[in-house]
This record gives structure tokens, sequence and C-alpha cells, in this order.
């Protein structure tokens, strides 16, 4: 079930939403009825993200070792033709 709570429960609530949390359950708070964060886990965090920043260290070594950079116009027309399914070189 989702577990939505007040802001102000990180406060007074603290040790609750910590446990629930840590047992992989993340918790949303809200502010003035509207959604305003989610606490997570730090391995739920590091799930979410590990993929993306492996595949940013990724291209900065490719952009490291790249000498050929592209200019905005090519770049735009690459990013055009894969999404019409022509592949370019």
């Amino acid at each position: 079930m989702i577990n939505i709570r007040p802001v102000s429960d990180l406060r007074n609530k603290f040790t609750e939403i910590e446990q629930t949390v840590k047992k992989g359950e993340p918790v949303y708070l809200t502010k003035n009825g509207y959604g305003s964060m989610v606490v997570l886990s730090l391995e739920q965090y590091a799930a979410l993200t590990d993929d993306v920043e492996l595949k940013l260290d990724e291209a900065d070594r490719a952009a490291a070792t790249d000498s050929r950079r592209l200019s905005e116009k090519e770049l735009f027309e690459r990013v055009r033709e894969r999404i019409h399914g022509r592949e370019t070189v």
C-alpha cells in the first residue's frame, strides 16, 4: 500500500517513517495537501540511479577519447533519423 504522510510527520514521527523506509517501502510526503517529496532508503535510491550513473560515466569516457564532436545540426539530424527508423553512421 502507498504510504502518504504529511511532511510534519518527518519531524514528529521520524522513527516510524525510518522503519517504513528500512522495510523497503517509500514514503510520500505532502505539504498543504500536495505532493512534496519521497523518502527512500539508500538501497532504493541506488537501485534507481546506479544505471544512470554508469551510463553517464561511460559517456564521459567516450567523450574524452572521441576527438570528433557533432554540431547541433548534425546531432539533431541523427536523432531525427533514429526516431524515424533510419540509422546513420
